[in-house]
């Protein structure tokens, strides 16, 4: 099957193909994940707490020997979010009931306006990745601006972006821009692709200052 590129594709024409590639061009782990566990280390400023981790074949994760019950749920946060995210879906399991317009094309790529289940979500695909994603979950929007990515040879995974929350009806940002920098590395030989190292960046808003943040997994095994 052809699909067409954002310079062949005209505004308000479909792009269902063009974004069903992209997303199916995303690194996602085979069917039997049964699950890691490792070191993990949180580091803000001169501040570092060392512990240990688990991610269960439920993808659930667990944190132990961190006394910070706040930076225990920080690690776990991030191993569970990653996690989430390698499960295979289909396309049509995912996207089956949404509609694909084409929008507007600049250097980030062809916005792709979503109709049907996910009305007002918007993405933007150049080279069969997911460039931009504006969603609407539980009652706030989130935008993320991907900057690069890892190729695993088996689909590529997000290297650097940025992430912001706003209110869906005013677009008031709810908290400070992040800007992500994530490490994947192969499980062992030839396992499946794992987060080693997570930075956040995140400026200031309101009262809350602007904060840099460090999340390490390391000495990793399958269970």
């Amino acid at each position: 099957m052809t699909v067409s590129t954002p310079a062949q594709t005209s505004p308000g024409s479909d792009c269902r193909e063009a974004f069903r590639a992209a997303y199916e061009n995303r690194y996602t782990w085979d069917p039997g994940f049964s699950g890691y566990c490792g070191r993990c280390i949180w580091q803000q400023g001169d501040r570092t707490v060392e512990g240990r981790f688990e991610v269960g074949a439920d993808l659930k994760a667990k944190v132990t020997g961190v006394d910070d019950a706040e930076v225990e749920k920080a690690m776990a946060s991030q191993l569970w979010e990653v996690a989430i995210h390698r499960v295979r879906r289909s396309f049509d399991q995912v996207h089956g009931d949404n509609t694909f317009t084409a929008g507007t094309t600049t250097d980030e790529g062809l916005e792709v306006l979503i109709g049907g289940k996910g009305e007002g979500d918007r993405y933007r695909i150049k080279d069969r990745v997911v460039t931009m994603v504006h969603r609407h979950i539980h009652g706030t929007v989130v935008t993320i601006h991907t900057g690069s990515t890892t190729d695993t040879g088996s689909g590529y995974l997000s290297r650097t972006y940025t992430s912001q929350y706003a209110d869906p009806s005013t677009g008031e940002a709810r908290g400070g821009l992040s800007r992500f920098e994530d490490t994947f590395v192969p499980l062992e030989a030839s396992g499946p692709w794992i987060l080693e190292q997570r930075v956040i960046s995140t400026e200031a808003h309101g009262q809350t200052p602007a904060s840099t943040q460090s999340f390490r997994f390391l000495d990793c095994s399958s269970l």
